[in-house]
């Protein structure tokens, strides 16, 4: 299965192998692709039994001796894998079938971008088509991260940068920052072309990270100098619409958040406030 693959797909697990094998069978394309598991040691006799009968059927399963985190354990599956892109998905996600292929001839194609992603749909109580930048905003990552988990990136871009650093919930936007900074370019599928599913459910719901955002966000301006010092020329070539380009300093940002926010951005959503991407 691994022989002369041009995609690997990462897929961390953390007390969630059953999604996990999900995860590995949302994967069809007409093509060998390399799939890697990292269990982030989780501990439970149940979660390693399907590992195991995942190694059975050929998937390779990595084990941490600790508990280092999402962005850690892609790290590891990054440094395993040969093929020449890298997809990260999460194990409680679903990759579109067809699509890793695409993304790889997209990249072939342009040998000059770094990166190549499309829109998501978010699935759970409620199924909801996000619409992602068809570039790397640099405006927009200084306010928030729009940008999607699962996306293929070129492994010596990632290489480069030195993939994801530990940073609990914030390890995407980070790396995104990161790619800003050093003037990457995307490919984006188009409008409205799928590239993976992401399931809202239990902490994702939640966002854990919501109480600690002020800290986590100092350590991102702190990490980025150049990005935050850099925002009023990049508000200018942003093509973000004037009004949001009003509105994310307010709306976003380093302040406080808040419980009651997810469910007044649930509203948003509905009525596409939030899902457009301009």
């Amino acid at each position: 299965m691994n022989e002369e693959a041009r995609i690997a797909v990462l897929i961390p697990c953390y007390r969630d192998a059953e999604l996990a094998v999900e995860a590995v069978r949302s994967i069809q394309e007409n093509e060998p692709v390399e799939v890697i598991v990292i269990d982030d040691h989780s501990e439970l006799e149940t979660n390693d039994a399907v590992l195991q009968r995942l190694e059975a059927d050929g998937i390779t399963v990595l084990r941490h001796d600790d508990n280092l985190g999402c962005g850690a354990a892609r790290d590891t599956g990054r440094r395993a894998a040969s093929a020449p892109y890298i997809f990260p998905l999460d194990a409680d996600d679903l990759a579109a079938p067809g699509m890793l292929a695409r993304m790889a001839d997209r990249l072939d194609a342009h040998p000059e971008a770094d990166v190549c992603f499309g829109d998501y749909i978010e699935f759970g109580d409620s199924e909801l088509t996000r619409a992602v930048p068809s570039t790397i905003d640099a405006y927009r990552l200084v306010y928030t991260n729009e940008y999607p988990v699962s996306s293929l990136f070129r492994r010596s871009t990632l290489d480069d940068v030195g993939g994801w650093v530990p940073m609990p919930a914030y390890e995407d936007w980070h790396l995104w920052m990161t790619l800003a900074e050093r003037g990457s370019t995307a490919i984006h599928m188009g409008p409205g072309v799928v590239t993976y599913r992401r399931r809202l459910h239990g902490t994702r719901l939640l966002t854990g990270s919501r109480r600690t955002h002020p800290e986590l966000y100092a350590r991102l301006k702190d990490d980025h100098p150049r990005l935050f010092a850099d925002v009023a020329a990049n508000r200018k070539r942003s093509d973000l619409h004037a009004i949001r380009k009003f509105f994310y300093p307010i709306v976003y940002g380093g302040r406080r958040r808040f419980d009651w926010e997810r469910r007044v951005k649930s509203l948003l959503d509905r009525v596409g406030v939030w899902t457009l991407r301009r």
